[in-house]
């Protein structure tokens, strides 16, 4: 009787096991069935410009639109946490960027979340980091500029987004290297970041292109070097840290990720459709990238995630060396 119970118990366990499985395999066969959520974590202007010319047209390919909804607050923090804690069914994504995913949760300690929090879908664009001058100011090159720092320590004050946000870190990051020390001015956004530049209340400013991009187009700033590992298409004159002979490479891909635990099925039917997308609108996507001094960048999940990787330990490596 015990050895009846035991394999009616037995038998019963694997049809659960088995309706989990088919129930699971039925669900990713069918997505999407409804609209897909994209959140920015950031206010418009920003993220949202990296990724829209690619989500708006992954509908296409889906059968269901992708829909951006912004949910800005803590240098990313909110939105991000909110994707986190979703259900992993696909329909909850991020806009993911190394300063939301990579840099919030190691520079604040109230942020639940960590980069293994997300399975990354696929990375859609590259955009950059610079350091950029009055053109009308001393400082010509990154030479002449390391070289007057030396000579007069602290003295130099830069601007930044923020207070250990991704440009404050690198920032600082490239001053160790050099062996020089500046003076950091946070401001609430790249936006008051540069105006207080173009006032000439600071003498440098570490920022994302798109907000410097018309000042420099004007000639009233100058890119002096970019944090990537290549120079960017846009600014094909402006060399990066690695060649001007500094250990420090930060390209800025931005892309979308879903929440940990998302189905395999569901992550490649999203990245097929961004990778479809790129495959049919290449031209027309590559012009709008370029308007902000970006370009396209398609990495399916493992290079992504090699990728996010890579910035947890570089970034996690920067704030001990300055929060030792």
């Amino acid at each position: 009787m015990q050895t009846r119970h035991f394999l009616s118990a037995l038998a019963a366990g694997a049809l659960t096991v088995f309706a989990a499985g088919t129930a699971s395999s039925a669900a990713a066969d069918t997505f999407p069935s409804k609209p897909i959520q994209l959140i920015i974590p950031f206010a418009p202007g920003d993220t949202d410009a990296m990724l829209r010319p690619v989500a708006d047209k992954m509908g296409e390919f889906l059968g269901q639109p992708v829909v951006l909804n912004y949910k800005p607050g803590a240098g990313g923090g909110v939105g991000a946490g909110a994707v986190a804690a979703s259900n992993p069914d696909g329909y909850t994504l991020v806009g993911t960027s190394p300063g939301s995913i990579v840099v919030v949760p190691l520079a604040n300690k109230n942020i639940k979340y960590t980069p293994d929090s997300f399975t990354p879908v696929a990375s859609i664009s590259e955009g950059g980091l610079m350091l950029v001058v009055p053109a009308n100011g001393p400082y010509r090159s990154i030479s002449e500029l390391v070289e007057y720092s030396k000579k007069n320590p602290g003295k130099v004050t830069f601007s930044t987004s923020g207070a250990l946000g991704i440009t404050h870190l690198l920032a600082e990051m490239f001053a160790k290297e050099a062996g020089v020390s500046w003076n950091h001015i946070p401001f609430q956004g790249s936006g008051p970041a540069i105006t207080a530049l173009l006032g000439g209340h600071v003498d440098m400013a570490s920022t994302a292109i798109a907000p410097a991009q018309s000042h420099i187009k004007a000639g009233t700033l100058r890119a002096i070097a970019v944090f990537g590992d290549t120079r960017l298409k846009a600014y094909p004159d402006v060399p990066t840290l690695r060649e001007l002979g500094y250990k420090l490479g930060s390209p800025t891909l931005y892309g979308i990720s879903a929440p940990k635990g998302t189905p395999r099925e569901v992550v490649d039917a999203l990245y097929a459709a961004a990778r479809k997308v790129v495959e049919k609108y290449g031209d027309q996507i590559g012009t709008s990238f370029a308007t902000l001094g970006a370009e396209t960048k398609l990495l399916g999940p493992e290079e992504y995630a090699a990728y996010l990787s890579n910035q947890n330990q570089l970034f996690s490596a920067g704030i001990k060396t300055l929060n030792p």
